[in-house]
């Protein structure tokens, strides 16, 4: 088997790098699912994942996906998402190969660097490749998404352009594909709208309908579009923040989860109404009102723990052996501690703990029948196993219960967190139990936390163990952030590098705001001095 570049590849390389040229200063970053950067600074980028996503569908003989999209970021930022014909995110062993190629300076480099993905990965250069292809809606996009193509074709390979969907929408497609299902985007509708309708058969519509931020994005077309699919249900969505203000501009999941206020466009919304809010490619969604000027945020801890709920009570109505199913929910250290005694103590679900990362979320939720993630953020999604799947088909005749986790399981996004789908989720488990965000909220109270950052002269002197609750260099430090959550009623705390910069990143909880924030600033001036922290002592 031939692992070479043809003389054809190697000519239409040649020739697309003069249209796609990299500026030697620009030095791109592999982040959580691909890159992000100044939108002007990415075509090299992009075509350069076009190749990569070739030669990924040559290696592994199927379909994989690539989204032009800088999700919650501003505007004027873009980025490239990259996707398994699983659905799921790239690999992580070809993560090192999507930097290389990004990062070389000339056309040489860049050809030597493809040849070695090629050789070390054993593809065969004349073997066929399919990428199917999305943007969102920034300016910007359109044009990245030709350069992608350009990638896609430079090797030979077949780039199918499915327009502008959000990033769930595409994973949903690819993975759909490869499993030789329907996987048109009217199928994407029609498929969640009828998982729905199963969900909340014989149940009443809740009082109010819900009012969603689409972010000025491209969720709001699609939302749109999943309402229509929706009208026999009895339930109604009104889509603000729909294109005519700036992207993820003082709106959306990323705002409201972060600044913790109403959007800028909601000031006529009633007092109490139910909220939801997306983010620029909807695939983060938290919940929110707010009641006599006191805002309330239901984010992806509420929306996970919501899930679990949900999860349990058909369970409980499942002719099976419980211990034959193995739910579990997965959270990082960010979860408020709070979601994670609920959770253990009132729901009796199992709890995993991984490193920061969506990606390192699912690895671990794949493990259970059924695996429940969701970050803070509002990222996340339930996944069923095939085996429990297998299981429910076989008695889903004699079982309403076994039909409903069928149809949960339909309705959720199986490849990826999806904004549209989680929607649609949160509002089945509400309407089958008649509650409004008052009950939801009832479950648990957060603890107060406080999130800071240490400026650092290399984050890389920081290292961490145990899911990153722990550190493990320089020594010492983790005594000294013993010694300090000691002194703090129900205190914990946390620090990690960040992935992307010379800060270490901080965490704390405790029983009072003032607590966790004061437990916040001692554990930041222990970092600041052990750390080698840059610039003054932190004082606040």
């Amino acid at each position: 088997m031939a692992h070479n570049l043809t003389s054809t590849q190697l000519h239409k390389l040649r020739l697309a790098h003069t249209q796609y040229p990299k500026a030697p200063e620009f030095k791109p970053s592999y982040g959580t699912a691909g890159f992000r950067s100044l939108a002007q600074r990415l075509p090299s980028t992009v075509y350069r994942c076009g190749l990569l996503m070739a030669a990924r569908s040559m290696a592994v003989g199927a379909t994989t996906g690539l989204v032009v999209t800088a999700s919650h970021n501003p505007a004027q930022d873009n980025g490239v998402k990259l996707v398994e014909p699983s659905g799921y995110m790239l690999q992580q062993t070809w993560e090192a190969h999507a930097n290389r190629l990004a990062q070389c300076d000339d056309d040489a480099s860049l050809q030597a660097c493809l040849q070695d993905v090629f050789t070390s990965e054993a593809i065969a250069a004349g073997a066929p490749a399919r990428v199917l292809l999305a943007c969102d809606s920034r300016p910007s996009s359109p044009a990245l998404l030709a350069a992608a193509a350009a990638g896609v074709q430079a090797l030979g390979g077949v780039a199918v352009d499915c327009g502008l969907l959000t990033t769930p929408q595409l994973h949903w497609q690819l993975r759909r594909l490869n499993q030789g299902l329907p996987w048109a985007l009217e199928d994407y509708f029609t498929t969640m709208a009828g998982a729905y309708e199963q969900l909340v058969a014989g149940t009443q519509p809740l009082g109010q309908g819900l009012i969603v931020d689409c972010a000025n994005g491209i969720g709001a077309k699609h939302l749109q579009t999943l309402n229509q699919h929706l009208q026999q249900s009895g339930f109604v969505m009104t889509a603000k923040c729909t294109g005519d203000g700036i992207l993820n501009g003082g709106c959306g999941a990323d705002f409201i989860q972060k600044e913790r206020q109403m959007p800028h466009t909601f000031d006529q919304v009633p007092q109490g109404s139910r909220c939801a809010s997306l983010d620029g490619d909807a695939d983060r969604l938290v919940y929110f009102t707010q009641q006599d000027a006191t805002f309330h945020l239901f984010d992806g801890d509420k929306i996970a723990v919501l899930a679990a709920l949900l999860v349990r009570d058909i369970l409980n109505d499942l002719h099976l052996p419980a211990e034959s199913i193995k739910v579990g929910i997965v959270q990082t250290a960010y979860a408020n501690g709070a979601s994670t005694a609920f959770t253990r103590n009132n729901l009796g679900i199992e709890v995993a703990i991984t490193p920061t990362g969506v990606k390192y979320l699912h690895e671990e939720a794949v493990k259970f029948d059924i695996g429940i993630y969701f970050e803070a953020n509002g990222h996340g999604t339930v996944l069923f196993s095939d085996s429990l799947l297998d299981r429910l088909h076989e008695i889903q005749g004699q079982s309403k219960a076994a039909r409903d986790l069928i149809a949960l399981s339909q309705l959720i996004n199986q490849a990826v967190g999806d904004a549209l789908s989680g929607v649609l989720m949160v509002e089945a488990a509400l309407r089958r139990r008649q509650w409004g965000l008052e009950q939801w909220g009832q479950l648990y109270q957060d603890l107060p936390s406080r999130q800071s950052k240490v400026l650092v002269a290399d984050r890389g002197v920081i290292s961490t163990i145990n899911a990153e609750t722990q550190v493990a260099a320089p020594a010492g430090l983790q005594a000294l952030i013993d010694q300090a959550v000691a002194g703090i009623p129900a205190g914990r705390a946390f620090v990690r590098p960040s992935g992307t910069e010379d800060v270490v990143r901080v965490y704390t909880e405790a029983t009072t705001q003032e607590a966790a924030d004061k437990l916040a600033l001692d554990v930041a001036r222990q970092v600041h001095k052990v750390a080698e922290g840059v610039g003054e002592q932190p004082s606040s």
